[in-house]
């Protein structure tokens, strides 16, 4: 009997933990008590990474979920002329789950397993100026469709924002083209009146001038005529 009982609990042993293995990361719906969080979990902010820095950030996500990460950068800082941003996502066991290095990306997967998921910026293609970005992410817990409808969505938001963005940057561009075009006529003008005000300046100090000589140079013809009016001769004056 003490050796059928002592089989009967290493049987039951193996079993159990056969059972703790095979089990699911998280707790099923159908289980009570398990205070799983089922909604949408989003955010939304702006950051800047500095020169030749990294920023993480971790984000907790249960499991069967539909994980999204978008992310713009807006402007670049101080000597930085590459507007790519290096951008990772990684598992709570560490694993790769998508990596980017545009200026404008997108990353999203279906979560396999429960934990902190974690998210990386890295701006090493800047070693003097820093980045400013803009993030948006969540994790969409309505089934793999809804989720789906829920990115492409967010993909037409994004793509209608960064349009408008385009829009206002190139009407930007234009008005500061029409100024600079506005500016460089002032200069010219500018320019053109300076060097006409020069030129007169310098024909009034050559006319003025010669005309001084002109009257310097006659005086002194003047006075030598008078001189030899009133010069005497051996004779007789000859006036």
């Amino acid at each position: 009997m003490l050796t059928a009982a002592m089989l009967l609990n290493g049987l039951l042993i193996v079993l159990s933990s056969h059972c703790a293995w095979a089990r699911k990361s998280e707790p099923s719906l159908g289980e009570g008590g398990a205070g799983l969080f089922r909604g949408s979990d989003k955010y939304d902010f702006a950051i800047v990474v500095p020169a030749a820095g990294m920023e993480c950030f971790w984000h907790f996500a249960h499991q069967s979920g539909s994980f999204y990460l978008t992310y713009m950068v807006q402007w670049v800082t101080g000597m930085a002329n590459d507007p790519r941003l290096f951008v990772t996502v990684s598992s709570p066991q560490g694993s790769l789950m998508g990596s980017k290095n545009e200026a404008v990306g997108q990353i999203h997967f279906q979560t396999e397993m429960t934990g902190f998921y974690r998210m990386c910026l890295g701006n090493h293609n800047n070693r003097f100026g820093g980045i400013r970005v803009f993030l948006n992410f969540g994790v969409i817990y309505e089934g793999f469709e809804e989720s789906k409808r829920q990115m492409q969505e967010e993909d037409k938001v994004f793509n209608s924002t960064v349009a408008g963005i385009e829009e206002s940057v190139q009407r930007l561009q234009n008005q500061i083209f029409h100024v600079w075009r506005h500016y460089n006529f002032a200069r010219m003008r500018k320019g053109k009146d300076h060097h006409l005000l020069l030129s007169n300046l310098n024909y009034v100090n050559w006319w003025s001038a010669t005309q001084s000589l002109l009257i310097v140079l006659s005086g002194y013809l003047q006075l030598l005529v008078l001189k030899r009016l009133f010069h005497r001769d051996s004779s007789r004056p000859r006036c």
